[in-house]
């Protein structure tokens, strides 16, 4: 194992970046993932469709840090550089992999399209390197070292800039060679998400403490998005059994601290899917309303496909909107609308705020009533102040109604608290 925490710099290629055209995700998440697996991101760089631009950043690269991870530039038209780039930066020739070639025929045999002339550029790879096999897409990764003026080695990892195919690439192979460099057979890693909803990064940091400390073992590395904060479990270890050990100890322990926060499990479970399995555990559904000017609700309902514990949502202006249109007054139409979709529960949201604005500064925190009625017909209300940037406030509206539903349906065969309110 090298004598010092291995150091890494993460390298994206295209003028599609570096004219600002294009938002750089693939840097942020291979700069998690890295971090996951001990290795500490020291440099980002960004680069243009240049060969001398492109050999000119591997060998800086590959010069100051022990790994370089780079994305783009490996398609099969002129400006895709990164395998000469690559080559010359290592003083080494290109030469041609009929490995490679075969993969990229069946991939276009399987689109029932003839592979153009051109993709053969695909399949050359600098001299003693190594293929990334990519099985979703047509652009093979290359894997080489390149030795230091001043002395040991750098290894280079290219993959392709579609986010799908790079991710795909670097968990199923880049991760394991990076664990082989790290050494002392720990050549297993096995990750883990846990969701959670209801506090603030800051207040989730302190309540975690130690565990979330650059040196815990397993890393449990945290991120936020729209008011939905991750934890990534990252275990890694002898064997995957041992991981799993890791991981399910530490999911206890988080779940031990902050676990009434807890939703779900997974990279892409969300409240609605949580929503969802609740309902349908109990063989019930539910109707969403939302009035003002979004449908969030709507949207991740009907994202769900056919299901058994959704009956549709409605989009009205206003509670009077909605009243009209079903010909009762104001107090009642919650309940109606229940009644006559025949769904057991109703989900409403009263009001999302106007985005009709130009100015992007948050939105000073509202107050917004969120509306859930059981299948008795009992009407539950609470009132939370939400605020913040234009592009995300919907969405915390919309989690802040999931979350009071899921608590409702939890707590539904208990006594009703204070924030029950007799109907109308």
């Amino acid at each position: 194992m090298p004598e010092h925490p291995l150091t890494a710099e993460v390298v994206s290629i295209g003028d599609e970046m570096t004219s600002g055209a294009r938002l750089d995700t693939n840097a942020q998440w291979l700069s998690r993932r890295l971090g996951e697996l001990g290795v500490e991101v020291i440099y980002h760089s960004t680069v243009g469709d240049s060969l001398q631009g492109n050999i000119d950043v591997f060998r800086i690269a590959a010069e100051r840090t022990d790994v370089v991870v780079s994305t783009g530039g490996l398609g099969p038209t002129r400006d895709d550089l990164t395998r000469q780039a690559m080559a010359a930066a290592a003083g080494k020739p290109l030469e041609f992999r009929q490995t490679a070639l075969d993969h990229i025929n069946k991939m276009f045999a399987m689109r029932n399209r003839e592979m153009p002339e051109r993709n053969k550029v695909q399949a050359m790879f600098p001299v003693g390197s190594l293929q990334i096999f990519n099985p979703q897409g047509t652009a093979p990764g290359v894997d080489m070292t390149i030795q230091r003026n001043s002395g040991g080695n750098s290894r280079v990892f290219a993959l392709p800039g579609v986010p799908a195919e790079m991710k795909r690439m670097f968990d199923d192979t880049v991760a394991p060679r990076v664990l082989e460099i790290r050494g002392q057979g720990r050549n297993h890693i096995e990750h883990y998400v846990m969701k959670f909803f209801g506090v603030g990064e800051s207040d989730m940091e302190q309540r975690l403490g130690e565990m979330i400390d650059r040196d815990h073992v397993p890393r449990v590395g945290i991120t936020v998005s729209s008011a939905t904060i991750s934890l990534r479990i990252s275990a890694i270890g002898e064997s995957a059994e041992e991981c799993r050990r890791q991981i399910d100890a530490t999911r206890n322990e988080i779940l031990d601290r902050v676990g009434e926060l807890h939703f779900g499990d997974g990279e892409d479970f969300e409240q609605y899917h949580a929503a969802e399995r609740a309902l349908v555990d109990r063989g019930e559904c539910v109707v969403s309303v939302e009035f003002g000017r979004s449908a969030v609700l709507a949207n991740w309902f009907a994202s769900l496909g056919e299901t058994s514990a959704y009956r549709g949502g409605f989009c009205w202006e206003s509670i009077d909107n909605a009243a009209a249109f079903l010909g009762v007054n104001s107090e009642s139409a919650l309940e109606v609308l229940r009644v006559r979709c025949e769904a057991d529960w109703v989900l409403a949201v009263d009001a999302y705020p106007s985005l009709d604005c130009n100015d992007d500064a948050p939105l000073p925190a509202a107050e917004v009533k969120l509306v859930v009625i059981d299948p008795a017909g009992k009407v539950f209300a609470t009132t939370s102040r939400i605020g913040g940037h234009p592009s995300i406030i919907h969405e915390r509206i919309g989690k802040a109604a999931l979350s009071w539903l899921r608590r409702l349906l939890s707590e539904h065969h208990s006594q009703p608290d204070a924030a029950s309110a007799p109907r109308s």
